[in-house]
């Protein structure tokens, strides 16, 4: 237990004890209801499988009192609040007490169509302001939330103030993604996010013998932050001053998390004798307790400033909006129910006449356990005035700007597709002003790098002030930093998983304020694997954006094995909420992202991972049509998934190339005709797109299907060689779609440094290595 605290004597205070009663009888009702809904969930209602339910009600009833004390007291219209996940059953408490959720909804906890696991804004029936679920993301989700309001407010207004809250369960404080996000230099001027950590000090397997929280709490000021911590209840502190209460705190400030939680177990015969230990002050502290009555000595025992009203009061009080603040709320897993400070809590249910003993305190029934509060009743009246407060105006929402979806230029010379993206987005400020004004780009300390240079000259980088450039005259200086509120690039420090994260919360704008954005994020291919669970958060919880992953593959052959990806094409395939493009040519970047571009910002729209390369290819080999007829039909195709590139009279074999490797199956088909082979070569810029329409074919889901008539016709299926720079099963299923032989090429293993020529010879990416194949797969001599 030992940890600096404030007192609860020290925040007590902040509201009439007539109201804390009111809110004490609405805390009752919350426990209540989370409970009953995980019974209900797990006892009550049919599971003909026999598959576990699941639920948390001791997690949950650690964060009542902090939720109850927020909401009817403190939270305000415009904050935004991201719940603990395994306290989703106390929001949808909460929100059915303010109207915002049918009583109908109650007994469908975890059932399909009903109320989620953890809160969801995209499938929760009720309001949700983050999603939650993958521990650690949805908890840092409001710092990037408070960025993303400053940078809409900024640039186009109305998108108000508010407080953004984390309600954070104490073992999320392991992941790394939160002190990924603490220690980035943005986070800091960020005096509207407000961290409570319910510090109960339970994992899902045990109690953690040492949480150390004065650690966590100097880490938190060592970044910057606002350190509030609420330890001991009012109860505990009038104790402590009294003859042997000295004696007392420093006993229980010095014993261990599990034997404190222990100590919970106890009734007060037996706290009698544990409680005073064998220590010098054994002796006072039996003399203090002995004079208490049961009740009081158990009620003492269990009295933390988490589940003290008036210290939760005056703690949200003592806010400081020029800094984050972060409240450690000391709590009890449990708290209120008959598994409180058990170990093995975590998911354990509560018996049915464990649930009517709660019934009976919380004036309530299990025989009609959604009874509503007394209409007359001060809780009623709370309530009601509460949800009033708290309704957000309708926010009006914008459409995107319109895209062109052709800028017309044709690329000549030798370029790269990671080149492609600056100069799209460029050409993109000249073409459509009002789309450009949208986009806004954000990288983890690579914008040189990824080609990004031009573009960031161009708009400049967003700071909520402007700042000096000192280098300004400096004519050796190419990259210029200018930092204003009117910039379009957001730099944040080596960390992927902030990126992403920031990239969700900024392609979630358009339904947080109706001021739809179109976010792009850089960063190197190799590391979108570490990235990717936070993105995928991103994209479940509304959040739409294009993922640049940039350079990719073996092709970045002298950075070696460590550099060069191998798994994210494949990655891009199966990621829902997300098509994926790899393109070949300059153009064909242009187009995947103009139209990657035109899908964010609405509410049917969707996310792109977008994988480039800095390979440099003679633009002459994408051999786009003159005719403007032809380049739409091939500007369709692209954006599609697929087109044909060199086609043949009577192909005998067709290689499908993806990616940087395309001049290799260029070559490749040159020396098959030479042999007699006629080779056709199809460019695949989208597997993921032509594998969705292969089950469009098939029924299985809704997509067109018209690329795989136009590029894999029937009447000229032959047998099939896939190559790219990745994992070959990416592109083997290609052969489905006319069910003819295939040899698919790839990455299948590490790689290592060396010449182009050399990497790629070993990994069977050469122009040797596709004719072989598809000598192989014709069965020529």
């Amino acid at each position: 237990m030992s940890s600096p605290a404030i007192s609860a004597r020290q925040t007590t205070g902040g509201g009439e004890p007539r109201e804390h009663e009111v809110l004490r009888e609405i805390e009752s009702r919350v426990l209540w209801l989370s409970a009953a809904m995980v019974h209900h969930a797990n006892r009550v209602r049919s599971n003909p499988s026999g598959l576990k339910v699941g639920g948390h009600q001791a997690s949950s009833a650690s964060m009542v009192s902090i939720m109850t004390t927020l909401w009817f007291r403190h939270l305000r219209a415009e904050d935004r609040v991201s719940v603990k996940p395994h306290a989703s059953p106390v929001l949808h408490a909460v929100n059915h007490l303010l109207g915002w959720l049918d009583a109908s909804y109650l007994p469908r906890l975890r059932e399909f169509g009903g109320l989620q696991s953890y809160p969801s804004r995209a499938k929760d029936p009720d309001p949700v302001d983050y999603s939650t679920g993958s521990v650690g993301i949805g908890a840092t989700a409001p710092i990037w939330g408070a960025l993303s309001r400053r940078y809409v407010d900024t640039a186009f207004g109305g998108a108000g103030t508010g407080r953004q809250y984390s309600l954070v369960g104490d073992a999320e404080l392991d992941e790394g993604a939160v002190w990924e996000a603490l220690l980035d230099p943005a986070v800091a001027e960020l005096g509207e996010v407000v961290w409570i950590v319910d510090l109960n000090r339970q994992s899902l397997d045990r109690i953690v013998p040492g949480i150390a929280a004065g650690k966590l709490q100097g880490m938190f000021a060592a970044a910057g932050w606002q350190v509030i911590t609420l330890k001991y209840g009012q109860l505990l502190e009038e104790l402590f001053i009294r003859p042997g209460g000295a004696a007392l705190r420093r006993r229980i400030d010095e014993m261990t998390n599990p034997e404190y939680q222990r100590l919970l177990r106890c009734d007060a015969d037996q706290l009698r004798q544990r409680l005073p230990g064998d220590g010098p002050g054994a002796g006072e502290i039996a003399e203090l307790i002995g004079r208490l009555d049961d009740t009081t000595l158990t009620g003492a025992m269990a009295n933390l400033g988490g589940h003290d009203i008036g210290a939760l009061d005056q703690a949200f009080h003592a806010i400081d909006d020029a800094r984050p603040t972060v409240i450690f709320a000391y709590t009890i897993k449990g708290y209120g129910l008959a598994t409180r400070g058990h170990p093995q809590n975590h998911s354990a249910l509560l018996t049915e006449a464990q649930m009517r003993e709660l019934a009976v305190r919380a004036g309530t029934d299990l025989d009609d356990p959604w009874r509503a509060l007394p209409d007359d009743s001060a809780a009623a009246v709370l309530c009601a005035r509460t949800a009033e407060r708290l309704r957000r105006p309708q926010v009006p929402s914008q459409a995107p700007p319109a895209l062109p979806v052709d800028i017309g230029r044709t690329p000549t010379g030798t370029t790269t597709t990671q080149a492609a993206l600056g100069r799209v987005l460029l050409d993109l400020t000249r073409e459509a002003p009002e789309a450009a004004r949208r986009v806004v780009t954000v990288s983890p300390d690579v914008s040189t790098s990824t080609n990004l240079g031009g573009w960031v000259n161009k708009v400049g980088v967003w700071s909520a002030g402007e700042r000096p450039d000192w280098f300004a005259d400096d004519a050796e200086t190419i990259l210029h930093w200018r930092e204003k509120p009117t910039g379009q690039h957001l730099e944040l420090g080596i960390a992927e998983v902030n990126l992403v994260s920031l990239l969700g919360e900024l392609g979630a704008t358009w339904s947080r304020w109706g001021q739809p954005l179109l976010p792009i994020g850089v960063l190197y291919d190799p590391f979108v694997e570490r990235a990717l669970e936070p993105w995928s958060y991103g994209i479940y919880a509304g959040g739409q954006s294009i993922l640049v992953g940039t350079p990719s593959g073996v092709t970045l052959a002298p950075e070696g094995g460590a550099h060069q990806s191998i798994k994210t094409p494949s990655i891009g395939l199966e990621q829902p909420g997300c098509v994926s493009y790899e393109p070949a040519f300059a153009i064909d970047t242009e187009w995947t992202l103009l139209a990657s571009l035109d899908r964010l910002g609405r509410p049917d729209g969707t996310s792109t991972y977008l994988r480039l390369s800095t390979r440099p290819v003679d633009q002459k080999l994408a051999v786009v049509p003159d005719d403007p007829a032809a380049r739409e039909r091939r500007r369709r195709q692209v954006v599609a998934g697929a087109y044909t590139l060199r086609r043949t009279d009577a192909p005998t074999v067709t290689i499908a190339a993806m990616g940087a490797v395309v001049p290799e199956a260029l070559a490749a088909a040159d020396r098959l005709h030479r042999l007699g082979i006629p080779a056709d070569v199809v460019c695949v810029t989208s597997p993921d797109l032509l594998y969705r329409a292969m089950r469009a074919r098939q029924g299985h889901e809704q997509a067109e299907s018209w690329i795989l008539d136009q590029v894999f016709p029937a009447e000229r299926a032959t047998p099939l060689v896939t190559v790219l720079d990745g994992h070959p099963h990416t592109l083997a299923f290609l052969a489905t779609i006319n069910r003819v032989p295939v040899t698919s090429l790839g990455v299948t293993g590490f790689g290592q440094s060396g010449s182009l020529e050399d990497v790629y010879r070993h990994h069977g990416l050469d122009v040797d290595s596709i004719v072989r194949a598809a000598l192989d797969v014709t069965g020529q001599q």
